[in-house]
């Protein structure tokens, strides 16, 4: 019986509904039909949109297009959604898009597609002053009496049936103050023809919406200041796609050739480069490559980038490097036999017959140093004579390398190369040259428009040479993004090494941190405030870099433990008090991928729902995200934890600048992970005895 009742009352319900809407529909035909300036198509589509209107939207119908005689638009509607520049058809023959073309029947209309775009472009320069992202900008052809769903380019076309479903489903990106700021700001960039202003329609009641003043219309900092909260209030995975909008401008630019774009930690890099490649991707005509080195952040970047602008998704090609290298080459047919274990044992056996035993051991008997810098100095640099080797300067490279030292190393470097092509196997290294030389054997087959790399500082200069040689210096065409003070493995190069001049305008430095609170970065620059370090641009900053905050409401909390056991307690106590429902938006930070296995051990024994950053993909998950240091570059999170944080000495080491340079590696590294905290940090280690407390 209570089943039924239940059934019965849902029915009821659903029936009410049911009515509302066709009541709505009702009023918003008629409403339509008031409107003399609109054709007939027009009053149809707009009796649609005009059901918006109850939902927090603005519609505005038949205004005049800047800078013309005559031309008109049909229609601007803003809403949660974003902004939608809206042409209207009403023709007869049945619409079609295929092999890139716009078709009436069986006549082609791609002139309709340009109008619109321009258009378009004019709108995205109307809302620049506000800072809106071109992201949220949307061009949208709708069909009047037809059911259509297609897309052309960044151009969305749609049938009258589907317009409205489709822009309700759109994510929010507009809070309500933006919405009426932005149309309000339309309003005045497109001015109205006489008997085509649409009321807004409040819910449940008809009538003229007041007007206010133009000089009262918004406070762009106020705005600005509201959209920053509301981004703060939603999932962290929403903060991170989140647009300043001082820095639109970057975004839009239009670069004369390679650019590059810096700043400190916290300042939105990332941000703007995912931006600028939606924007890009609406403009050009070929793919955009976004690449970076570490092989978890592509998941990550392309899911933000199909959540902000699912129309120009496919058409950005997210990779790490070496994954996109190796693919290359198979299409290009070229040889390869990557095997990183096997190109190790090469390396261990040169070492036994060419180093152990050399005057290297004196200054680092382990192979650990040596193997870096045949890694990272020789190869990443693409040095294949001594004599270029031997007057190299070593950038991020402390050791004091006299010539018999740099002669041990390479015949280090040449035994290594012999056994390893002995045996058959590339190292990754290899990998990247071949790609190189084959890039640069037969230029002007590059499929890419332009190609962004994130975080360049952890890239190799032959890796940088390689995603030059695709695009070259033609405008827009490479856009490298990355602070050197992030620099997370050994060595480096500067840009004028590769042949890419970034001087003058093509140089962007960003300095305001809109990610972490202030006691958050006053903690974490504290650790790397005397490490002056090498950027790729050939000069040295001082670790304490001049940051502009935005962003003061948060909290460090230091745990000082005396055995592991009373640390692991002091982690899980914090977790738990913190709350379940804010385990999605953390994360637990290790130093190396054995403490990160520890700690998976410590959260499962406890019932804490985890993530792994080596499967974490961008979307919200239950749990808390795992993983170390270099595997959360890119990332940030609300509420970070980092046991063991204190850096650990190195042991074994002869050469005190090795020891100093390992040391000042160690604290980069946590430098790192404690900026991918945004409201708060914790910060756990073990004291025994009278050591200091730090």
């Amino acid at each position: 019986m209570l089943a039924g009742v239940s059934v019965s009352a849902r029915a009821q319900e659903a029936r009410r509904h049911e009515r509302e809407l066709r009541e709505q529909l009702r009023a918003a035909q008629r409403e339509a039909r008031r409107w003399e300036a609109a054709s007939e198509g027009e009053r149809q589509v707009a009796a649609q949109l005009l059901m918006l209107t109850r939902r927090g939207w603005r519609l505005l119908v038949d205004r005049r297009w800047p800078g013309t005689r005559a031309a008109n638009v049909d229609m601007l509607l803003v809403g949660p959604g974003g902004v939608f520049v809206i042409d209207v058809k009403n023709w007869q023959a049945p619409p079609g898009a295929g092999d890139g073309h716009l078709t009436a029947g069986r006549q082609r209309r791609d002139g309709e597609i340009g109008k619109l775009l321009a258009v378009t472009r004019v709108a995205e320069g109307a809302l620049a002053s506000l800072g809106l992202s071109p992201v949220a900008v949307q061009p949208l052809m709708v069909f009047a009496g037809r059911s259509f769903s297609g897309t052309l380019g960044r151009v969305r076309l749609l049938g009258e049936r589907e317009v409205g479903p489709a822009l309700l489903a759109e994510r929010c990106r507009l809070g309500p103050a933006l919405v009426r700021a932005i149309a309000d700001h339309l309003e005045q960039a497109f001015p109205a023809y006489e008997s085509s202003a649409v009321p807004a329609v409040p819910a449940g009641r008809t009538g003229r919406r007041r007007t206010a003043p133009a000089e009262a219309l918004f406070d762009v900092a106020g705005l600005c200041e509201a959209a920053m909260d509301a981004a703060r209030r939603g999932p962290v995975e929403q903060w991170m796609t989140f647009l300043h909008p001082d820095q639109v401008a970057l975004v839009r630019r239009n670069w004369s050739g390679p650019a590059r774009v810096s700043g400190p930690a916290g300042t939105g890099k990332t941000v703007v480069a995912l931006h600028r490649a939606a924007h890009l991707a609406q403009r050009m005509t070929g793919r955009i490559l976004y690449v970076t080195f570490a092989s978890n952040l592509p998941r990550v970047q392309g899911t933000f980038l199909r959540t902000m602008a699912p129309a120009v998704a496919e058409r950005v090609e997210f990779r790490s490097l070496h994954s996109w290298s190796l693919t290359f080459l198979e299409e290009r047919g070229i040889p390869h036999r990557l095997n990183g274990k096997g190109a190790r044992t090469a390396f261990n056996r040169a070492w036994l017959h060419r180093g152990r035993d050399s005057i290297l051991s004196r200054i680092d008997p382990s192979s650990y140093y040596w193997h870096e810098e045949i890694d990272c100095v020789i190869k990443g640099r693409g040095i294949t004579r001594f004599e270029e080797y031997a007057t190299l300067r070593r950038h991020r490279r402390r050791a004091n390398l006299r010539r018999p030292h740099r002669e041990a190393v390479w015949a280090l470097y040449e035994e290594y190369e012999r056994v390893r092509a002995e045996r058959g196997v590339h190292d990754f290294n290899d990998v990247l040259a071949l790609a190189l030389a084959e890039a640069r054997a037969r230029p002007g087959r590059s499929p890419y428009s332009a190609v962004i790399a994130d975080e360049v500082q952890d890239l190799t200069l032959v890796g940088v040479c390689l995603l030059h040689a695709l695009v070259g210096d033609a405008p827009n065409g490479l856009l490298l993004v990355g602070d050197g003070q992030q620099a997370v493995y050994p060595g480096g190069f500067r840009l004028s090494d590769a042949g890419i001049d970034v001087r003058g305008d093509r140089g962007q430095v960003l300095r305001t941190n809109y990610r972490n609170a202030r006691q958050v970065l006053d903690a974490a620059l504290a650790v790397v405030a005397d490490d002056a370090f090498d950027d790729i641009d050939g000069t040295r900053p001082a670790g304490l870099r001049d940051i502009d905050l935005t962003y003061h409401d948060g909290q460090v909390v230091r745990s000082v433990s005396r055995t592991p056991a009373e640390q692991d307690a002091a982690l899980l106590a914090a977790l738990h008090a913190r709350g379940e429902a804010s385990w999605p938006d953390s994360a637990l930070l290790c130093r190396s991928p054995r403490e990160t296995d520890r700690y998976q051990r410590l959260l499962d024994r406890a019932g804490i729902a985890h993530c792994s950053l080596e499967r974490y993909d961008g979307h919200p998950v239950p749990g808390v995200k795992l993983g170390s240091y270099r595997r959360a570059k890119g990332l940030e999170f609300k509420h970070v934890y980092l046991p063991d944080h204190d850096p650990v000495r190195p042991r074994g080491t002869v050469d005190e600048d090795i020891a100093q340079e390992r040391e000042e590696l160690a604290r980069t590294r946590l430098f790192v992970a404690m900026t991918r905290a945004r409201d708060t940090l914790w910060l756990g280690s073990v004291c025994r005895g009278d050591e200091a407390v730090r």
